[in-house]
């Protein structure tokens, strides 16, 4: 039987952590956790988050290994709405990251708190 994406992504969210854009700024001032913008090359640059890392979610482990190798260092994923956050946080918490969040509300609120 086939698993719907909602309810792929609403399994994937169980087991890792999420969190609002707010939170994650704040956080992100004290422990200079990397911001990952797992969207496409052309969504990022149309709504770009400032100081975020485009890194797409089909390339993110990959990429992730060659920009980060301390598996303990923060890391806040975004996309459009979190689905694709959480299918890359899931990744990479399973290639060995250990401190993972996804940003869960809309790119908006993300820009917003990431501005300041």
């Amino acid at each position: 039987m086939l698993l719907a994406v909602g309810d792929l992504i609403a399994q994937v969210k169980q087991n890792i952590r999420c969190i609002d854009a707010q939170t994650a700024a704040t956080e992100r001032e004290q422990n200079k956790g990397l911001l990952i913008d797992v969207r496409e090359p052309a969504e990022h640059l149309i709504t770009p988050a400032i100081g975020a890392i485009n890194i797409p979610r089909g390339l993110l482990e990959m990429k992730m290994m060659e920009l980060e190798k301390d598996p303990t260092r923060p890391i806040y994923l975004h996309c459009a709405t979190s689905a694709r956050a959480a299918l890359g946080a899931e990744q990479l918490k399973r290639v060995g990251y250990e401190n993972v969040t996804v940003i869960t509300c809309k790119i908006d609120e993300i820009q917003r708190c990431c501005e300041v």
